[in-house]
C-alpha cells in the first residue's frame, strides 16, 4: 500500500471558473487569524482533491465551495458561540452564493458541508461532499502545519506552551486550554478515528505519529520533573 502522504495530488484538478469567486468571497469575510487565512483554505482544497479522486460520485463544485467558504464566520475557540459558528457560516455562504448566481440546486449541499465541518458543532455529515470537506479541514490540524497552527492559536488565547513540571500530564488531568502541548493528545490524536474516508484516516494517522514524535522531543528539551526522572529521555532543565 502506498504511503498516505503520496495520496496528495501531484497535479491539481481542472480549475473551476468559480474558484476566483470563492476566493474573493472568502477574502471579503476573512478575520485577522493566521490559522484560518486563505492559505488554510488552499490547503483544505488540496487535500479535498485527493479525496475526490477516490470518490468520483461526489460533486466537486460543492466540495470546492465548502472548502473555501467554511470559515466565513470564524469565532475564537473560547468564544461562547463557537459551536454555532459553522451554522452561521453556512447561512452567510448561502446568501453570498445566491447573490453571486451560484446554482440554486447546490446551495443546500454546500450549506450542509459548511455547517458539518466543525468539530465543536458536532453535526454529522450526511453527504459524501460534507464528509470530504470535514476530513480535509481536520487534516489541516495535523502534521507540521497543524502544529504551527496549534501554537499560534494557543498564543492568541494566552495559553502556556506546556505545564512546567508535568508536560505529559502523567500526574494531572490534561488541560489544553491552559497548556498548548496537551492539545495533541486531548484532541489532535483523536481526529484520525473521526475521519469519514479511508484515505483521510491513513494520512491522519501518519500525521499524528509525527506530532507524537515532536511531543517526545519537545518534552526531552523542556526539562521539568518528568524529564529529570527519565520519563522523557533524561533531559536536564533548560538554562532559561
Amino acid at each position: 500500500m502506498p504511503s498516505a502522504k503520496n495520496l496528495l495530488p501531484k497535479t491539481p484538478m481542472p480549475t473551476s471558473p468559480w474558484l476566483s469567486h470563492f476566493i474573493a468571497l472568502a477574502t471579503s469575510a476573512a478575520e485577522d487569524d493566521g490559522a484560518h487565512d486563505i492559505n488554510h483554505l488552499h490547503r483544505v482544497w488540496r487535500v479535498a482533491q485527493s479525496l475526490l479522486a477516490a470518490h468520483p460520485e461526489a460533486d466537486a463544485l460543492v466540495v470546492l465551495a465548502g472548502c473555501y467558504l467554511h470559515d466565513t464566520v470564524n469565532l475564537p475557540k473560547n468564544h461562547p458561540d463557537r459551536a454555532k459558528a459553522s451554522q452561521m457560516a453556512a447561512r452567510l455562504a448561502r446568501e453570498m452564493l445566491a447573490e453571486a448566481g451560484f446554482p440554486a440546486d447546490k446551495l443546500d449541499a454546500v450549506a450542509h458541508a459548511i455547517e458539518a465541518h466543525s468539530f465543536s458543532a458536532r453535526i454529522t455529515p450526511l453527504t459524501i461532499e460534507a464528509k470530504i470537506v470535514q476530513d480535509a479541514d481536520r487534516m489541516d490540524a495535523l502534521g507540521a502545519v497543524g502544529l504551527a497552527r496549534m501554537f499560534y492559536t494557543a498564543g492568541r488565547m494566552g495559553s502556556a506552551l506546556a505545564h512546567p513540571d508535568d508536560p505529559l500530564a502523567m500526574a494531572r488531568e490534561a488541560n489544553d486550554s491552559a497548556y498548548s502541548l496537551d492539545h495533541i493528545e486531548v484532541k489532535l490524536a483523536t481526529l484520525p478515528a473521526t475521519m469519514n474516508t479511508e484515505a483521510a484516516r491513513r494520512l491522519g494517522e501518519e500525521r499524528v505519529a509525527w506530532l507524537r514524535a515532536f511531543r517526545a522531543t519537545f518534552v526531552a528539551e523542556w526539562g521539568g520533573g518528568q524529564a529529570q526522572s527519565g520519563l522523557a529521555g533524561g533531559a536536564s532543565k533548560p538554562g532559561s
